[in-house]
Parts: structure tokens; sequence; C-alpha cells
């Protein structure tokens, strides 16, 4: 079980690019657990007010069909 203490403090981070991707992790989690509504959606409405652009999306997807494929197991 996680101490709150300890993570507050930094103590619960590893070094280096396993740290990084430990941040990572956690920063999607929260991320996950305040997000509502169709992540689609979403992308496709940032697309469209140019908030993110065309390679923007093209990276978004391509990264996330990598992600998909990592945690399916192929």
């Amino acid at each position: 079980m996680p101490n709150p203490l300890f993570d507050q403090m930094g103590g619960n981070q590893m070094p280096g690019p396993m740290g990084q991707m430990q941040q990572m992790m956690n920063a999607f989690q929260q991320f996950k657990a305040n997000f509502k509504g169709d992540p689609q959606q979403e992308v496709q409405r940032l697309l469209n007010s140019g908030q993110m652009s065309q390679q923007q999306y093209n990276q978004l997807t391509q990264t996330a069909q990598q992600m998909s494929r990592m945690m399916s197991g192929r």
C-alpha cells in the first residue's frame, strides 16, 4: 500500500526513464479518473477547433495504437 507522506516527499519515484514512465502512468491514471465523456469526440473537437493540428492528431493516433498493442500483448 502506498505511503501518502512518502509520496508527497518524492520518495516513491524511481530515477531515470523508469521514473519518467511511472510519472506518465500516474498522470494518465489521474486524467482517466477525472475525464468525463467520449475521448474520441474530445479529440475530434480539439482537431476541429484548431487546438490540435493534423500532425498532432496523427501522432496521437499512432501512439494510441502502439499503446493498445502493448497492453493487449500483440
